[in-house]
């Protein structure tokens, strides 16, 4: 799985506190004074939640190191005579550490921790003006289906698309935004004015956005950086290009793929509706009829995603979504996308709706998609994972090794569930193939 890359130690341009924030940053940065530095684990560490930094978080550990040898050293030689002299030393550094250490420390990080909204750069008037548009041409897509209105038509690129900063429009991207600086979403995202946010999940965050004509849409700010690796911002934009071929059969199209400054995000069709999932949860299985319906919408799906010589490779019941107008599959090629443009090698996925050959670091192909699709399934039939919920060795086991428990799903079904959850991936239907079976 991609890391998330948190910022540097100390930011290169200090970001001011605002106003109505700078009697509390003061307060805050003089707590290992006022506690004699008992207060600087928890000063920094407030410090690296608010900036999602991994070196705060290393720094706050070691605070509480040294408070913790200072205190245990203190505690068991009252007689500062009897103390070792090694042991003395650690002390003495324990505590001027925190004390003296972590508030220089908490001045630096003060500007950043309690930075005005401005630091992010000039917040936009919003409108259509305010984003100059290109020369009139004709749309390379329809309409999405179920949002209203007309996005603007996209004209076609003179170079190749993943060679541009953004793939579907000519519009820069305002590399003064960033990401991952604080608990609320940022108010604008490139022309996309941010509204609520969503959902949160293994590859980035989600959030509901308003395009500049009025539409909404969904955007996906990615976890993975690309920070200073031109070959893996243009690797990873042509991958994700590969998705604007997908056929709108019950998936959310992809309207937009842009980086700023170091981090991408993915832009598609506001789909109005609980995951699979939720639903699942909330309100139990799906009944007969309905668990049809939602087998034959999402192997339509799998199919039209496959047909665009695109694997989805993290196909589970989170990434369908049941719209008014029925199921709807996110997120397809997105891990595809990020495996090839991550420094490390890792299984990008869910472990228990992976396919063998996923765990196993083999080819993963539109076979795997199938797999995932069976053991969604067998979620939506019975509210329960196929392959069990509780430690990762088990589950990994159970995939590898035994077949999960059919019975829940309708008699018609289940033969073809089992097909599509044989461990040789050569002997799994095709998504087409299940289309056919399930309407014959």
């Amino acid at each position: 799985m991609s890391q998330q890359s948190g910022p540097s130690w100390y930011p290169p341009q200090q970001p001011q506190p605002s106003s109505s924030t700078v009697g509390w940053s003061v307060v805050w940065a003089l707590v290992p004074v006022f506690t004699c530095g008992l207060g600087t684990p928890f000063v920094i560490g407030h410090a690296a939640q608010r900036l999602r930094s991994v070196p705060l978080v290393f720094a706050t550990a070691v605070y509480a190191l040294g408070l913790g040898v200072f205190i245990i050293g203190a505690g068991t030689y009252g007689d500062s005579d009897l103390i070792p002299g090694w042991l003395n030393v650690l002390v003495v550094l324990g505590f001027f550490g925190n004390w003296i250490g972590g508030l220089g420390h908490a001045l630096i990080l003060r500007g950043a921790v309690f930075a005005r909204p401005a630091a992010f750069g000039p917040k936009p008037a919003f409108g259509p003006q305010s984003y100059p548009q290109p020369a009139p041409v004709q749309p390379t897509y329809p309409p999405p289906g179920p949002v209203s209105g007309q996005y603007t038509p996209i004209p076609q690129p003179s170079q190749p698309p993943y060679l541009k900063n953004t793939l579907y429009s000519d519009q820069p991207p305002r590399t003064n935004m960033q990401f991952g600086q604080s608990e609320r979403p940022q108010e604008w995202i490139g022309p996309y004015r941010v509204i609520d946010t969503i959902g949160r999940g293994g590859q980035g965050t989600v959030h509901l956005a308003l395009t500049p004509q009025g539409q909404k849409v969904a955007i996906k700010v990615l976890h993975e950086h690309f920070t200073g690796n031109r070959a893996a911002r243009e690797r990873f934009l042509r991958e994700v290009e590969a998705t604007r071929r997908v056929a709108t059969f019950s998936t959310a199209r992809v309207l937009d793929v842009n980086i700023n400054d170091d981090q991408a995000y993915v832009v598609s069709e506001y789909v109005d509706g609980a995951s699979l999932e939720q639903l699942v949860r909330d309100r139990g299985p799906r009944d007969e009829d309905g668990l049809t319906r939602l087998a034959l919408a999402t192997a339509g799906a799998l199919a039209a995603i496959h047909r665009a010589g695109v694997v989805h490779r993290d196909f589970k019941p989170a990434n369908v979504l049941i719209g008014t107008d029925g199921p709807r599959v996110i997120d397809f090629g997105i891990a595809r996308a990020l495996d090839q443009v991550t420094a490390t090698s890792s299984v990008m996925g869910t472990p228990a709706y992976m396919s063998p050959e996923q765990l196993g670091g083999g080819h993963v192909g539109p076979e795997s998609d199938v797999f995932s699709w069976a053991s969604t399934m067998i979620f939506a039939a019975s509210g329960r994972v196929a392959f069990g919920s509780d430690t990762i060795p088990a589950i990994l086991n159970r995939v590898l090794n035994h077949q999960p428990d059919l019975s829940a799903l309708p008699p018609s079904l289940r033969p073809l569930a089992a097909s599509c959850l044989e461990k040789d991936p050569a002997r799994r239907p095709t998504a087409a193939d299940i289309m056919l079976r399930i309407v014959q």
